[in-house]
């Protein structure tokens, strides 16, 4: 059997984000296979339990917090993979691009490179941290894995070759919400027939002071922002120019989002920046027609699904989601091709994308 240790500390970040959310869920799938077994790495906690791991998953908890930890194996090389589980490993998954010393292979996913292309969209902790936490993956990682071509690309412009470099794509929840819980909670959430939804941590490279811009052009139309705050992003200022027409939301339980997500004429994701961007998908399973951006990772996640914008050009965005409200073809167009993309990517897929490389690195 294949012993594979798998760092799980962003499972108790403040915001685990879509990276975390693909990790918990690909762990789960990977869990199933009785050819493997996992155990999780994860930081000193006062509450040691996580909803995010899979219960066939134990965890290993390290002496540090996890500031201490990160640093213990960024700066110092001390805090090993071994020393924390007690036992060897055949394979480490750096599942969210930071490494931990280790005597075994390590196989590394790189879920993007914005942070070295735009600094300014980081938090203070952020500028300093991901350059780092890149150059010792680079340094120390048998293969990368990456979730889109858009972020291989990336990776290989910046000098990892590429045949040390691998593209397993997020999956997604294919199971629908019928249309009268669709309903349900759309009206809890004091939404009306007809809106926009956005889905994300409000951040800068989510974009979403242009989704405003760009709903404000379309009449009547609403928008339900729906995600946590994150940083430098004043979004009573960003979403005042909708005024009633705009529905901040804030964090919903996955079932709620599925639901407004069906419930949704329109998803409206042009974001400047995504190594995939799985809302694209989430939508998609629940027959929401999808306006995205053009050349990042959801253009991949779409895979000719959605109407590609600009994400800088307003106009643009507004033409997008007025072709989606107002043409009944272009909307059945693109629900019917999303649904099928859908239906194509399954946690399942990704995990066996995720044991074919831990085997070969194991070998």
């Amino acid at each position: 059997m294949t012993r594979v240790a798998v760092t799980v500390e962003q499972f108790w970040h403040k915001v685990p984000g879509g990276t975390g959310w693909a990790t918990a869920q690909t762990l789960k799938a990977l869990a199933v296979d009785s050819d493997f077994s996992y155990v999780g790495l994860a930081a000193r906690h006062r509450s040691p339990s996580s909803s995010m791991i899979p219960e066939a998953v134990p965890v290993s908890f390290a002496g540090l917090p996890r500031p201490a930890l990160y640093e213990a194996w960024l700066r110092s090389g001390m805090g090993s993979v071994e020393s924390i589980v007690g036992d060897p490993v055949d394979v480490v998954w750096a599942s969210a691009m930071v490494v931990p010393p280790t005597n075994a292979p390590v196989v590394v996913t790189v879920h993007d490179l914005d942070f070295l292309d735009h600094p300014e969209w980081l938090s203070k902790r952020g500028k300093g941290f991901f350059p780092r936490a890149w150059r010792a993956a680079t340094e120390r990682a048998a293969l990368m894995v990456c979730p889109s071509e858009t972020v291989a690309q990336a990776c290989e412009a910046r000098g990892v070759e590429a045949g040390q470099v691998r593209v397993v794509p997020w999956g997604v929840d294919a199971q629908r919400v019928d249309e009268q819980s669709a309903n349900m909670t759309r009206a809890s959430f004091g939404l009306p027939d007809r809106f926009a939804i956005w889905v994300g941590t409000l951040e800068p490279r989510k974009n979403l002071e242009r989704v405003v811009q760009a709903v404000s052009q379309v009449d009547g139309l609403h928008l339900a922002i729906v995600g946590p705050d994150g940083w430098s992003v004043d979004h009573e200022s960003v979403i005042a120019p909708l005024g009633d027409r705009a529905h901040k939301l804030g964090r919903v339980s996955q079932d709620e989002l599925a639901a407004l997500y069906a419930a949704a004429t329109v998803f409206v994701f042009p974001s400047l920046a995504e190594g995939f961007g799985l809302p694209v998908l989430e939508a998609m399973a629940q027959g929401t027609p999808v306006v995205t951006s053009v050349g990042t990772g959801t253009e991949d996640a779409s895979q000719g699904a959605a109407l590609l914008v600009n994400p800088k050009n307003v106009s643009e965005i507004a033409d997008a989601i007025r072709s989606v409200i107002s043409n009944d073809q272009t909307a059945s167009s693109l629900r019917t091709a999303g649904l099928a993309v859908a239906k194509n990517s399954s946690w399942a897929k990704t995990a066996a994308g995720y044991r074919k490389i831990f085997g070969e690195v194991a070998r």
